[in-house]
């Protein structure tokens, strides 16, 4: 009777081990990345405030440009590469992260 409690025990926490070394969400098109503390707080106290000013400067040029992107027919283009993008980069990424925060692996 000990050796079976024995035996299920060690498998347990062989699958424990196994399931905590793997990364990912459970989903494998997804994966989640795991960046460390410093580029949390780089993110946090440098990074953010610039993407968030790039985003409120990039919707002012939108704006500014918005006529002569309108006769060029580039307003989805310009849109996206000046406020949609920063945007996106600002509030939606998790903190450190290099890309958004779930990426699907192609």
């Amino acid at each position: 009777m000990n050796l079976l409690r024995t035996l299920v025990v060690a498998s347990m926490l062989s699958f424990a081990a196994v399931a905590g070394a793997s990364s990912g969400s459970g989903d494998p098109l997804y994966t989640i990345q795991n960046p460390p503390a410093y580029a949390m707080i780089g993110d946090l106290l440098i990074a953010r405030p610039l993407l968030v000013a790039a985003t409120v400067i990039g919707a002012g040029v939108f704006v500014v440009s918005l006529p002569f992107t309108a006769l060029g027919g580039g307003v989805g283009d310009a849109g996206q590469a000046l406020v949609v993008d920063p945007a996106k980069a600002a509030f939606v990424r998790c903190l450190g992260c290099v890309g958004e925060g779930f990426e699907r692996q192609e």
